[in-house]
Order: structure tokens, then sequence, then C-alpha cells
């Protein structure tokens, strides 16, 4: 059995995507979900023993707070007495913007759980985070954030750094912030309030792009000091709290494209500039860079469609990609007959050939009619004899009355695609390995993953299919004869299989979740020899123990995905782990029970540190990775990750600077999720 090669070489991210970002990249704040992507259910773990009272507002939490270039804002031209309005103009913003990012976030322990949302009805979620604590629910002394907001409400061009919309922050036509603590039920990934929440606690800057006038400015900023001034009159009675102000930015938005051109995610042409890391774009950008297109035969690729044929129009390659037949796997299409792949045949030297497939987990294995296994075992013979036309097929089709005539002229290079590079187009993909290479269908799961270095999904439909076909495939295979087929039994860890293996995320760390975890066979065959458990621990036996090594396991305890438990005091421990099994040449898994967010979070912290990327980007290298399930860190983990970043530019001697603050981060995650949510 192939195993997996681990890389001893320093390890190098590619270079960040170009400007200029290609169609598959496209900036598209309403996207459509990718197919066959979820969002898996991630139990919260037991109810947390109480913790430990917190004493009540003291003086240090306000010595603690974040300073700010915007207070006070003495040294800014007042617009508005009641209540007080600022101006500011885009040098003094971007310096503002600077300065915040280089302020270390308070401490985790200083701002939860209060960021989970506790609304004062809802029971459940107080009970569970305060456990009647009063002090617990109390509003963070430390926080100073600054919000912008863009009068208008379209995103989608002449956007700053973390803009937002008015009506993500206030109330529909009143002068106050919006209430967005859940009044009911539980969720400790409450990404999708955070913008409203710390709005409050932030000062705010009003711009619009060209062609706003001062009076909409002036009037939507008057709306904004007059919510935070209520806000304190309900909020802070006492007055503890800092004051929060507003700012009107006097630039317009070409003097800002102009003056401060690091501020502007997206130009008045609504292009992406590169100069923001945008969580849309890096995803996409990860996702293709991990799909890019591979041979893993001789003439046969995988990866994901190419750019040109989703340009509505186009017909030809624009950077040098030649392919003579393009096969897209699709769930609405069917087996090719032989009569169609004759046709085919025929118009090779046309050019460029289309032909479309059925998409993985959506061919039911065979019921008596063997039609579609004719087929399917045609299609794959018919590529076969095209990327190796020196091995002519004579033999007939299925019906015995076609003949599949493959000129013996030149090999055909042949791209098996679908949008994602991977997931419609792995059923083809394993079934052509069978064939070519005469393998059974748990050594082509190995061979396309261990040899060829593929990162694919499967379901378990389709290896309940290629189970029941493989004696098929091997008989006409051309790589096995006939007198030496054995019929094997499957593999141990092939059996209860369901398709998908742990994801690569590194070269010598994989992430997955329980049922990965307790298949030590298939680990073995992948190369894995180490198990970090973060929270929940294998069920091996005795022997599966003494084969890994007690001293290859290691199981963190105690750690719930309950957005209480902390992890960040086990960063060092895991990380030290991994990379023990990265110098031995060998692989870790990590895992808990899902494998999305506790072990997700371990190997983002991995990433960071390893390849030296901040969260979002590391956030996104994981994400496409971690392929058809999406990864859930919760907030307080992505909180950590956040200063976890801290730390590891300090290691590095590197100045201070987060590329994207905390309310933008929870934003973009929770776009990005909403089109899987249920």
């Amino acid at each position: 059995m192939a195993t997996v090669v681990v890389q001893q070489q320093t390890l190098r991210h590619s270079t960040p995507p170009p400007t200029a970002i290609s169609p598959s990249l496209n900036l598209n704040r309403n996207p459509s979900p990718i197919p066959n992507k979820h969002i898996p259910v991630c139990p919260a773990g037991p109810t947390p023993v109480a913790p430990q009272s917190v004493s009540p507002a003291s003086r240090e939490d306000v010595a603690d707070q974040t300073s700010s270039l915007l207070y006070p804002p003495n040294g800014y031209k007042q617009l508005s007495t009641s209540p007080p309005v600022y101006s500011i103009d885009a040098v003094s913003l971007a310096s503002a913007l600077e300065y915040w990012a280089s302020q270390p976030l308070p401490d985790s322990s200083k701002v939860f759980p209060w960021l989970h949302g506790l609304h004062p009805e809802n029971h459940v979620q107080l009970g569970f985070f305060t456990n009647r604590k009063r002090a617990l629910r109390r509003i963070p002394r430390v926080w100073r954030g600054i919000t912008i907001i863009k009068v208008g409400g379209d995103l989608t061009a002449a956007r700053l750094k973390g803009a937002v919309s008015v009506d993500e922050v206030l109330t529909p036509s009143s002068a106050e912030f919006l209430a967005v603590d859940p009044r009911e039920g539980f969720s400790v990934r409450n990404f999708q309030i955070q913008t409203a929440k710390l709005a409050a606690l932030s000062d705010v800057v009003v711009y619009a792009e060209d062609g706003g006038t001062q009076k909409q400015l002036l009037e939507v900023a008057e709306r904004v000091a007059a919510a935070q001034h209520r806000w304190r009159a309900k909020n802070d009675p006492d007055q503890t709290l800092p004051v929060y102000n507003t700012f009107v930015l006097t630039s317009t938005f070409s003097e800002v494209e102009q003056r401060t051109p690091d501020i502007v995610a997206i130009n008045s042409r609504g292009q992406l500039t590169g100069q923001v890391t945008d969580f849309f774009q890096w995803e996409r950008w990860e996702m293709c860079d991990m799909s890019r297109a591979s041979e893993f035969s001789t003439n046969i690729w995988q990866g994901p469609t190419p750019d040109y044929l989703l340009r509505p129009g186009s017909f030809e390659p624009t950077t040098g990609e030649y392919f003579d037949v393009l096969i897209e796997a699709s769930d609405l299409a069917s087996l090719p007959g032989p009569r169609l792949l004759a046709q085919l045949n025929k118009q090779l030297d046309d050019g460029p050939q289309r032909l479309e497939f059925p998409s993985s987990g959506s061919i039911l294995p065979p019921s008596g009619d063997d039609r579609e296994v004719d087929d399917l075992v045609n299609t794959v013979r018919w590529l076969y004899y095209l990327a190796n036309p020196e091995e002519p097929d004579n033999r007939p089709d299925a019906d015995g009355d076609i003949l599949m005539e493959i000129a013996a002229k030149k090999p055909r290079k042949i791209l098996i695609h679908c949008p994602d590079g991977y997931t419609e187009s792995s059923l083809l993909v394993i079934a052509y390995l069978m064939f070519a290479e005469g393998l059974s269908a748990p050594e082509a799961w190995l061979r396309l993953h261990c040899d060829k270095k593929r990162n694919f999904f499967a379901y378990p439909y389709d290896v309940t299919f290629l189970n029941a076909v493989q004696g098929r495939l091997l008989y006409e295979s051309p790589a096995t004869k006939a007198n030496c087929l054995t019929g094997a039994a499957s593999p141990p860890w092939f059996k209860g299989f369901d398709g998908s293996l742990p994801s690569r995320i590194l070269p010598y760390m994989y992430l997955g979740n329980i049922t990965h975890a307790n298949n030590p066979e298939m680990l073995w065959e992948l190369g894995i020899r180490r198990i970090l458990s973060i929270g929940e621990s294998v069920s091996w036996n005795s022997y599966e123990v003494a084969k890994m090594g007690a001293e290859n396991i290691m199981h963190i305890t105690q750690v719930q995905d309950n957005g209480i438990d902390p992890l960040t005091q086990e960063f060092n421990r895991c990380l030290e782990f991994i990379r023990k099994g990265k110098d031995d040449g060998t692989a870790t898994l990590v895992h808990c029970r899902v494998g999305v967010s506790r072990s997700a979070t371990i190997c983002i912290a991995e990433v960071m540190a390893s390849l030296g990327l901040s969260f979002p980007r590391a956030y996104c290298y994981v994400r496409a990775r971690r392929l058809n399930v999406i990864i859930q860190p919760h907030l307080r983990f992505v909180y950590e990750l956040l200063k976890w970043e801290e730390l590891q530019l300090q290691k590095r001697n590197q100045p201070p600077r987060r590329e994207l603050e905390w309310p933008t981060v929870a934003r973009e995650i929770a776009l990005m999720n909403k089109p899987y949510s249920r």
C-alpha cells in the first residue's frame, strides 16, 4: 500500500493572489452555497462548572482600555453640538485605524461571556454562561473600537476597510442601536451580532461615496450620536464606561483613494483593491490553489472548472492551458452512451470536445439492470484509449454493435472538472484509476490521496457503487489479466468506510473527526502515526495502541466546545506534539468530535505559526482544505486566535498589527456561513 511521504523542507505558502481577480474569484457578497458543503452540528458539551466570581467594575478595567487616536476628540473640529459630532479627514482616519490595529486586544476573560450575547430574557443562555453570577453579565470597560458606517448602504463599491451599512448598526428610522442579543435559544457562534453589539462601544465614523451630500452625512452622524447618548443613559447610568464619539469623514472618496489607498477595500468601480484582506476572495483562491488541476494518470487530469468555461461566449483558454476533452461532473448529467462517445471520437480533430458525467453520490448501486455499469465501463475505457492510443482497444462495446475505434494518433489530454475541483468529479476519477491501473476501490482511494496528492471527497453511495462494480472494472482493465483476479476481500479499514478521508491541511498535519480517529488501520495507510485528541479520546484496543505507540497519542482533556473552556493555554503543547511528528517524517491527525471547532482551532494556530499567516488568511487556508465540511471554531476560539496572532508577530520581531479587527472578522465569518445555515 502507498503511504504518505512527508515533506521535510521548510513550508512556503504560495504567493498572494494578484489584484486582478479571475472570474471564479469575483467578489460576491450574496454567494450561492458551494454544492454539498455543510455546517455540522457541534455539541456544546455538559453545562460547565460555575466559574469563579468576578470582581465588580474597577478602575483597573478602565485603565486597561485600548487607547485611541480619536479620544479625546479635542483636536477635531466640532460640526454640531447637541449631540456633538466631529469632522475627520482621510489621513487622520487612516492613522487612527493603523493605531487601533497595533493595540493589543483585551484579554478574552474581560469580554466574554458578554460577547456571546446575554439577553436578560434568555434564561438558557444566561444560565449556561453566567450561572447566576451577575458580574459576568456586565458590559466590558476595556473595549474601544472604531466603527465605519457608509451612508447609502451599498457596500459593493467605494467600501472602506471594515465599513458597514447604517442598517447593520441602527434601528430603522430611529436613533437607537440595534438590540441584537438573542431572546431565545443557545449558541456559542453568534458571529452575526458582533458588529452591532460593539458599535455601541466604539467611536463611529460616517462617510459616503462621491455624490453624497454633507447634509446626508450629518443627518446620519447625528442619529448615531443620539444613539450613543441614549445607549449610555440606559446602560451606564453611573457613567463608569468610557465616552464614545461620532465623526464625519470630510474627505471625498476620490481623495481617500488617492491619499490613503491602504484603507480602501473596494474601489469606486466595485473592484477589490487587494489592500484589505477579503475572506471571500481568500477562501476561493485557497480552494483553487488546493485543488488546482494535476495529472493523476497518464494524460488524465483532475481540477476545477477552467475560468474560460465560466465566461459566457468564450471558448478558448487564455493561459496556455489546453485539453482535448473536458468532462464536467454535474448533478444534472446522465451517463454517456456508446453512440455519444463514438460521435465525440469522430470530432476530436475539430477541436476540444465537452462531455458531462454524473456527479459523485448520484449513481445508485446496480440493481439487476447492467446498463449503467456498461456505460460507466465504456466511458472509462474510451478515456483510457484516448489518453493511451499506443494500446488500441479492439473490443466491442457492451451492445456488440458499435466498435469503439480510437484513432491511434497522438495521445489526448483530458480534464475531469467541477466547480471546486474535487467534489462532483471524485467518483469518475476513482473509477478511472481502478480501471487504468487495475486497482481495487480501497487501493484507488489511497493512490489518489497519497501518491497523486489529490485532496478529494466521496460519498457513502460512491463506496457502495464502486464496490459493486469493482469486479467488472478490474476484469475489463488493461492492467489486469482476467485469470489473475483473486477477488480479495476489502481491507479492515475499508469496511464501514463512508468515503471521506481526514483532511490534509499540511503534509504533516491532518484534521478529522472521531470516526476518522477510530479507524487506526486507515490512519496507518495514510502515513499518520500520531494522534492528537482535543476533548474526545479514541476507542482503541491495546493492540492498536501498542502499534501506534502510547507516546504518539496525546489527549487534551476537559476542553468542551462550550464557549467557556479556553484553548490558548494548550496551543504550545499541541504544536510541539505536531512538530515532533513532522521532525520524525510522519503525520499527525488532530481531531475532536466533529473536526470543525476545537481541532480546527489547533490546526489554524499551527498554520499561523508555521506559514507566518495572519488569522484571516490561516482561517481561509484551513477552511478550504477541510473540503466539504465547514470549519466552525466558536466565538471565543476565534478571539483567542486573534490574540495568538499578536504573540506570533512578537516572536518574529514584527510590529504588532492586525490585518482585520474583531468585528470585521466576525461579520465576514457570519456572511460566509450564511448560505449554509439551516
